[in-house]
């Protein structure tokens, strides 16, 4: 439609000029403060919305041609997931009580509900990080944004559970660049949603990197372990680059 905003191109690159790349999975905790916008508000208001339901709007829409994928344990998009099925998969389920006239407990029932967007706590990535030998730079290119909600456990606990992907392709970035972002330090400065994944305007940590063994981080590394070696494959990142040049 006219007036609508569109994403900037991202650069083009051949498949023969790709020296070295790198598969790196990331999560974005919107508790700390700089990633607060993707997780408020809480309830949409005028033209702000979080995140999670951004990309709920986009999926319940066909005409975005946004399209979702199971999550994989591979980390690869293979199987679509239809709006539908992603509609019964975030219905929560609860046990309420049943009064009589005279208010006394007489059974329990369950009822569903629509999965609340304050319960998407954090989302992940996948992004490819390759070394182009024509413009001789290191670049990263975001393949996929997965939306991780937290979910209760009876011992009082919380427990992450992704939801689906959705690659970040054309539709999606046509969908976030009309889509706003609060910039908390220039309200005059406006941000979408696509300014902040491309600029990287969010803080985040490594949780998996591809690999033989085909496993996460904390499958081999827990606490203060899994956020050094969360360091040391962003640091092997750079040193990559680094060590290309002589000085």
């Amino acid at each position: 439609p006219i007036g609508e905003k569109q994403p900037i191109p991202l650069p083009t690159i051949r498949e023969n000029d790709v020296m070295w790349k790198k598969t790196i999975w990331r999560e974005i905790d919107f508790r700390q403060k700089m990633n607060q916008g993707f997780y408020y508000p809480e309830t949409p208001h005028q033209d702000w919305k979080n995140l999670f339901t951004i990309l709920k709007d986009a999926l319940s829409d066909p005409s975005t041609g946004v399209v979702a994928y199971k999550d994989e344990q591979t980390g690869e998009l293979l199987n679509p997931i239809t709006w539908s099925e992603i509609q019964k998969n975030i219905k929560q389920t609860q046990t309420i009580p049943v009064y009589d006239e005279n208010g006394n407990i007489t059974g329990e029932k369950t009822v569903e509900s629509e999965m609340s967007s304050s319960d998407v706590m954090r989302c992940q990535i996948k992004e490819v990080w390759y070394f182009d030998k024509q413009r001789s730079q290191l670049l990263v290119k975001l393949m996929a944004i997965c939306p991780v909600r937290m979910v209760p456990q009876s011992d009082g606990s919380m427990l992450p559970e992704r939801l689906f992907w959705v690659p970040y392709d054309d539709n999606l970035r046509k969908v976030l660049v009309n889509a706003y972002y609060y910039n908390r330090n220039n309200a005059a400065m406006q941000l979408s949603y696509d300014d902040v994944f491309v600029k990287r305007v969010f803080d985040s940590y490594i949780i998996r990197e591809d690999n033989m063994y085909d496993r996460n981080v904390n499958t081999y590394a827990t606490g203060v372990n899994a956020l050094n070696e969360s360091e040391r494959i962003k640091q092997s990142i750079i040193d990559y680059e680094q060590f290309l040049w002589e000085y």
